[in-house]
């Protein structure tokens, strides 16, 4: 006997009674869907001779139409569609959903995460289905698949008029793309955090040229592992000259390594453009672009963007392709990223070399300060004894001028190991004055401050620098060495300041002499004595140190020849008046100002 024809029954909002139902069952095997969805899924799933709808739920035919309607909309959508009942199984699916799940497991009638393959959820909410509804409203969250896969999940909650859950809606899009951009994204950043991130026990292991390798290390790791790249190239700016100095070349010809660039938009290449515009430049094809030249042998493709930090172009990044159009846009953000990192670690670099520098200069300086008393006592006690001992023992005096020869040393040895611990910074530094560098001078003074001072001073502009306390040692001093310009204090225990000034000039007949008084204080009138003689400047204690550097330069430049003694010379001017008493900017305390008067 052949079996009853079936028959679809849809009670949407009321039973039937149970006359016509059991009427129907007589001639039909009955099958019976609540709600127009499930209605529409079971005619899709299974075979039915008929449909039947009562007369009161005429609305339904009507709600038909319209989820047919929205049906082959949502089969025509980008995005995965699901209709899941309250257990989490699928009842409904569109064709994009159906090519999101795992093809080897049945997609309707299994739940949901088993469709998709039992995804990891990675957030933010680790089930969207329990929070939307729980909340009433929409819920999503981000699924991986697989190793590379990635989804968007949002889920719907349904509810009947008498707020109970019937469906969800789970709207899935597959977010691969973007995801693994936001990732590549993010560690370009931590890749650049890493560059310069050095441990106070690295800091204190690594010299400067250590320092930047790890760097230069990092860097062509960095581009291999995450970028993909084999031709790297890193140039840095000089600012005064305007060149670009090599740092990294990884892949490119030798030729191409040693070439000569500066930052100028014309005959030097892509990298001087880009470092001259400071804007980044895509080459798609190197055949036919007029500003490229040859890097990486046979390259095809290049992209060179510039290094940045706080606004100013510090040198250029260039990467190369043997394949033709290998870069596009978005490889430019990666790369200006990168880029935005290796400036910052370049510049972190560059301020840890010049604190270890400041930091060696100022033990060098204060080592240099402490030591310069006891060396001119040593180097006036060596010169007194050698001025006495002439015509004795040989070797008594070859050991004598030994010893002052090495106590000479001391202190360019003393600059010279500082150097040796932190080179000088390559940024530009405030040159000191021409005329004081390596210039040997002599400072006669019983004021063991303006001594030191004048050590301070005067040898931080590349001078070098001798003092003596009286007189006889200036002159044993000049018997010995030659001076550039010596500066005499007129107020010397063993002699006068003219008295001073006159045995010098017998001594060394050139030597350009500076005297020096207090608040114009002299009784004995050595300057006027002096000015007869050929004086030619007078500084006026406490003097200021600019005051004292005009007056050294000016005796260190180049003039006439000064008279011998007892010559004619026309009458000077009157004496500048000694300065007032303000002492703010002085060299000492009390700190010097200084006057200088000219003949």
């Amino acid at each position: 006997m052949a079996g009853k024809p079936r028959l679809l029954v849809i009670e949407r909002d009321s039973h039937l009674g149970s006359s016509p139902r059991e009427q129907l069952s007589q001639c039909y095997e009955i099958v019976t869907a609540r709600t127009m969805a499930r209605a529409l899924v079971l005619l899709r799933d299974q075979e039915f001779d008929g449909v039947y709808v009562d007369t009161a739920q005429l609305t339904a035919v009507r709600w038909a139409g319209v989820l047919i309607q929205a049906e082959e909309i949502l089969d025509a959508i980008a995005d995965g569609v699901a209709i899941v009942d309250p257990d989490l199984r699928v009842i409904w699916a569109n064709p994009e959903f159906h090519s999101l799940a795992d093809q080897a497991v049945e997609t309707i009638g299994g739940k949901f995460y088993r469709a998709l393959g039992n995804p990891e959820v990675i957030g933010p909410d680790p089930c969207p289905f329990t929070s939307a509804v729980a909340s009433k409203t929409p819920a999503s969250t981000v699924l991986r698949i697989g190793a590379n896969r990635y989804l968007r999940v949002t889920v719907t909650p349904v509810f009947d008029s008498s707020q109970s859950l019937t469906q969800l809606i789970a709207l899935t899009r597959d977010i691969t793309d973007e995801t693994q951009q936001q990732l590549k994204v993010n560690a370009i950043h931590k890749a650049g955090d890493e560059l310069a991130d050095l441990t106070p026990e690295e800091l204190s292991e690594l010299g400067v040229e250590e320092r930047t390798d790890l760097l230069k290390y990092n860097i062509t790791r960095h581009m291999k592992d995450l970028l993909g790249l084999d031709f790297i190239e890193i140039r840095l700016l000089d600012r005064p000259s305007g060149k670009l100095i090599p740092l990294l070349t990884e892949g490119m010809t030798p030729s191409a390594a040693n070439r000569e660039l500066y930052a100028r938009k014309e005959n030097n290449g892509v990298t001087g453009f880009v470092a001259a515009t400071g804007q980044s430049y895509l080459c798609p094809d190197t055949t036919h672009d007029p500003l490229y030249l040859e890097g990486a042998a046979g390259a095809r493709s290049s992209l060179t963007v510039p290094l940045i930090y706080h606004g100013t172009v510090i040198g250029t990044l260039n990467v190369e392709n043997a394949r033709s159009n290998a870069f596009d846009e978005r490889d430019r953000q990666f790369l200006e990223i990168y880029a935005r990192n290796v400036a910052s670690a370049l510049n972190t670099l560059d301020l840890l070399q010049a604190e270890k520098f400041s930091a060696a200069t100022a033990s060098v300086e204060a080592i240099s300060r402490e030591l310069a008393i006891p060396l001119d006592d040593i180097l006036n006690d060596g010169t007194t004894v050698l001025d006495r001992y002439a015509g004795h023992d040989d070797d008594i005096i070859a050991r004598l001028r030994h010893l002052l020869v090495r106590a000479r040393e001391i202190r360019s040895l003393i600059h010279k190991v500082g150097t040796s611990i932190a080179p000088e910074p390559k940024r530009s530094t405030p040159r000191p004055a021409p005329r004081l560098s390596s210039a040997r001078l002599l400072v006669v003074d019983a004021d063991e401050m303006i001594r030191k001072s004048a050590h301070h001073l005067l040898g931080s502009h590349g001078a070098i620098v001798e003092t003596a306390r009286d007189a006889h040692e200036a002159i044993a001093l000049a018997r010995q060495t030659p001076y550039a310009a010596a500066l005499v204090d007129i107020r010397l225990p063993d002699l006068d300041g003219f008295e001073t000034y006159r045995r010098l000039r017998e001594v060394q007949p050139g030597v350009p002499i500076i005297l020096m008084t207090g608040f114009g204080w002299d009784p004995a009138h050595s300057i006027v004595k002096a000015r007869q003689e050929g004086l030619q400047t007078v500084l006026y204690k406490p003097f200021r140190a600019d005051r004292l550097m005009e007056a050294v330069e000016q005796a260190l430049r180049p003039s006439s020849p000064i008279p011998a003694p007892n010559s004619p010379r026309p009458p000077a001017p009157l004496p500048v008046p000694p300065p007032s008493d303000n002492q703010d900017d002085a060299l000492d305390s009390p700190p010097p100002k200084a006057t200088v008067h000219d003949a």
